[in-house]
């Protein structure tokens, strides 16, 4: 049985739910984009794993890009052609994982 795919948001739609998560942004590529800046490497790399729980959970996996103590998430839901619910509801739990 296939899932049902996740309707695409407007621009107004986008720009509304961006408000609802801090530091969240659009990025040019069309996903929603933010920076978590963390106390070190190994602190870095123990979010990473807490987002790929989420991640796993949800069935909807960000791109990672992993600094020394940065990691940025970007997210769109590419089954829909764009940005979907499913991307803010990600936002929103990575934005209540610790920054330690």
């Amino acid at each position: 049985m296939s899932e049902i795919k996740a309707a695409k948001l407007t621009a107004s739609q986008i720009e509304l739910e961006l408000k609802k998560v801090p530091d969240w942004r659009l990025n040019s590529q069309g996903e929603i984009e933010k920076t978590f800046v963390l106390n070190g490497f190994p602190q870095a790399m123990l979010f990473v794993n807490s987002v790929a729980l989420l991640a796993e959970s949800k069935n909807h996996h960000p791109d990672i890009l992993i600094q020394w103590n940065k990691v940025q998430l970007a997210l769109t839901t590419h089954d829909s052609g764009g940005i979907t619910m499913k991307d803010f509801e990600l936002a929103t739990l990575a934005n209540t994982l610790p920054l330690i």
